[in-house]
C-alpha cells in the first residue's frame, strides 16, 4: 500500500504515467533544493512527504500491472508447451503417413509393373490374377484414403505450427511487458527514497516507521462478528504474516505485495484467489461496507491499485508499502471503492 491521505497538493497529480516519472522526480526533487529562502521549510517537508506518497501510489499501480503480466507469462508458457507438444505429435503423424504411403507406392509399383490386360492373357491361372487384381484395387483404395488422411494431418499441422508462432510470440511481448514494469516500479520507488533521504534523519525515520494514518498496532477485536470458516482461516493467516516486509511482486510467505498477502492468506484457507488487487476485487460477492464482515476484500482508490482485509472494528490488515511491514490500520485510510466476500 501507499498513500494513506485523502488528498494530494495540487502540485502532483495522481494520473503521472510511467514514462514521465524521471520528470515528476525531478520537478519533486527541485521543490527540496531550489525552493525560495523564504519558503516554509515545514510546507517544503510536507512537499517531500506527499511526492513520497505520490511516487509510491504510482509504484503500487505499476507492481499490480507486473504481477498481471507476470501471471500471463505463466499462462501463456504452458500454452506455448503445448502447442509446441503438440505440433511434435503432428508432425510424427504426418511422418507415419508419408511412410505408409511409400510402402504402398513401392508395393503397387512391383506387382503393377506389367499391363494388367496382358498379365490376364499371359496368366497360367485367372482365378489367381483376378485375387491380385482384387487386392490391387483395396491397396489402392487404401492408398487413397491414407493419403486424404495425410492432407488433412498437414493442414492440422500447419495450423499447429501457426498457433505456436502466435504463442511464443505472444509469451516475448509479456516477458517484455514483465520487464517494462519491472523498471517502472524500481525507478518510482529509487524516486520515493531519494526523497526521503533528502529529508531530516530524524523526519525521515518518522516517515519511515509510522503509518500516515495510524500506528499499525493489534485492534481490538472482542465481540466482532465473525465471517464464514475459510475467512476466519484466511484472517488468521494474515495475522501470522504480521510484521513481514512489504516486498513487490511477492505472494509470500516471507514477504508480500498487497494482492499478495490476500493470495497467500486466502490459501492457507484452502481458496485459490486471483493474482492482482483488480482481479481479487471481483473474486466474490461485493457488500457494503457498513456490512463488512472479517475475511472480506477491501479495495481502495477506483482502479483497486491497492487492497486489504477486513478483520473487524474498523480495522483492515495488509502489506502498506516499501519500508512498512504487514500491519493493521484503520479501514478508511484511504478511499474505499469496494468490499469483496470470498
Amino acid at each position: 500500500m501507499v498513500s494513506h491521505r485523502r488528498s494530494t497538493p495540487s502540485g502532483f497529480t495522481r494520473g503521472v504515467r510511467v514514462t514521465v516519472i524521471s520528470a515528476a522526480a525531478a520537478t519533486a526533487a527541485a521543490t527540496l533544493t531550489g525552493a525560495p529562502a523564504s519558503a516554509d521549510p515545514q510546507d517544503t517537508r510536507e512537499s517531500a512527504k506527499a511526492a513520497v506518497d505520490r511516487l509510491y501510489g504510482e509504484a503500487e499501480r505499476a507492481t499490480e500491472r507486473y504481477n498481471e503480466a507476470a501471471e500471463r507469462v505463466d499462462r501463456l508458457r504452458g500454452e506455448a508447451e503445448r502447442s509446441q507438444d503438440a505440433t511434435a505429435r503432428g508432425q510424427e503423424r504426418v511422418n507415419r503417413m508419408r511412410d505408409a504411403l511409400g510402402s504402398m507406392a513401392g508395393a503397387q509399383y512391383r506387382a503393377g509393373a506389367v499391363d494388367p490386360a496382358l498379365a490376364l492373357l499371359l496368366s497360367g491361372d485367372p482365378d489367381t490374377y483376378l485375387e491380385r487384381a482384387a487386392a490391387l484395387d483395396r491397396a489402392g483404395a487404401r492408398q487413397a484414403m491414407t493419403l486424404d488422411k495425410l492432407r488433412h494431418a498437414q493442414r492440422r499441422l500447419a495450423q499447429t505450427r501457426a498457433e505456436t508462432t502466435r504463442a511464443l510470440a505472444e509469451l516475448e511481448r509479456n516477458r517484455a511487458a514483465v520487464t517494462r514494469h519491472k523498471h517502472a516500479v524500481e525507478s518510482k520507488l529509487r524516486a520515493a527514497r531519494r526523497l526521503l533521504d533528502s529529508l531530516p534523519p530524524e523526519e525521515r525515520a518518522t516517515f519511515d516507521r509510522a503509518s500516515r494514518s495510524g500506528r499499525g498496532e493489534a485492534p481490538d477485536l472482542s465481540g466482532v462478528a465473525p465471517g464464514s470458516g475459510r475467512a476466519m482461516s484466511a484472517v488468521a493467516a494474515a495475522h501470522r504474516a504480521l510484521g513481514r516486509p512489504y516486498v513487490w511482486g511477492a505472494n509470500g510467505p516471507s514477504g508480500f505485495d498487497c494482492s499478495g498477502l490476500m493470495q497467500w492468506a486466502y490459501a492457507q484457507a484452502g481458496v485459490s484467489l486471483p493474482r492482482t488487487s483488480q482481479a481479487q476485487r471481483y473474486a466474490g460477492r461485493m457488500v457494503p461496507l457498513s456490512q463488512a464482515r472479517p475475511g472480506d476484500l477491501v479495495a481502495y482508490r477506483a482502479d483497486a491499485s491497492h487492497i486489504g482485509m477486513y478483520v473487524g472494528n474498523g480495522q483492515v490488515i495488509h502489506a502498506p508499502y516499501p519500508g512498512a511491514p504487514v500491519r493493521y490500520d484503520p479501514v478508511g485510510m484511504m478511499p474505499v471503492s469496494s468490499v469483496t466476500r470470498i
